[in-house]
């Protein structure tokens, strides 16, 4: 199997003709290949890989990567090798997120193992610092033992050196600006909280117009910053397409990011209803 190949002034042309279109972007995490290749059928334009999408798949909520349970670069360039790429036909392009504080791995080795498999874009939410409320114990151990922002904006800027398209992400005005300022990604997503919704998502009590305000309030002061980034809308309240034509009606986003409502709910919706239709059947009376 041969996957096409593209290459970062493909891929921003891409993006920029539909931003002039005004048509929007679709961003969309996969954990599987069945649904990497169902998200690429049905039009996603980049297919995101990380190692909470690979959990997700598991059954486990996106946040259990936050946990040393696994080595989580490992895992998201082995299941991108194995089951994305082999899966994909190579119209969308594949965003490898990745932990840009991992102390085992240089940058520079896992970027070219990106680059050599065909990704040719990659994303800090692997996990991300950015998580972490700033106002937490854990926040200031982390910090204080070397996990931080920094290094994740100097992955990004990395990407861009080494002819790569750079995702960012971030769920702070004070950290969305700082990476903004300094890491100039080609794509920027203000990530707004958990997605809610079906079994392992979590529900703030925000609503999709409380989700869309904060976004934009994000957007308005990032443009400022840098006026040809690319924003995209991720998080909170935006669960169904009927939210996210609500984001592309009241922000001044380019598109969205769909995880869990792309992947996780609708699997679950989709399996249980059939799984159940099945165990339901009986044996004709005698």
């Amino acid at each position: 199997m041969i996957v096409k190949r593209t290459n970062r002034q493909q891929i921003l042309a891409k993006l920029n003709k539909k931003v002039t279109d005004r048509i929007p972007i679709l961003i969309a995490s996969a954990g599987s290949g069945l649904v990497a290749n169902l998200l690429e059928k049905a039009g996603a334009d980049c297919i995101n890989t990380f190692s909470g999408a690979r959990l997700r798949a598991n059954g486990m909520g996106t946040m259990s990567m936050m946990w040393p349970i696994l080595d989580s670069n490992k895992q998201t360039l082995d299941y991108t090798r194995e089951d994305i790429m082999p899966a994909i036909q190579g119209d969308a392009f594949i965003c490898a997120c990745l932990n840009a504080n991992d102390p085992l791995k240089d940058m520079v080795m896992v970027l070219n193992q990106c680059k050599e498999m065909g990704v040719m874009s990659v994303s800090n939410i692997g996990p991300s610092i950015s998580y972490v409320d700033k106002d937490s114990e854990i926040y200031r151990v982390l910090t204080k033992s070397g996990i931080t922002l920094d290094n994740e904006i100097e992955m990004l800027k990395l990407a861009k050196e080494m002819d790569m398209v750079s995702i960012g992400l971030a769920f702070t005005m004070e950290d969305s600006v700082r990476i903004i300022e300094e890491a100039q990604p080609d794509v920027f997503c203000f990530h707004a909280g958990t997605t809610k919704g079906g079994l392992k998502g979590y529900d703030s009590g925000e609503t999709i117009e409380e989700t869309a305000a904060r976004t934009e309030e994000a957007n308005q002061e990032l443009r400022k910053l840098k006026s040809d980034v690319i924003l995209i809308a991720h998080g909170a309240a935006l669960e169904t397409p009927t939210d996210a034509q609500f984001i592309l009606n009241h922000t001044s986003c380019d598109g969205v990011w769909t995880g869990s409502s792309t992947e996780r709910i609708p699997i679950e919706k989709a399996v249980y209803a059939a799984a159940k239709e099945f165990a339901d059947l009986r044996f004709p009376e005698k």
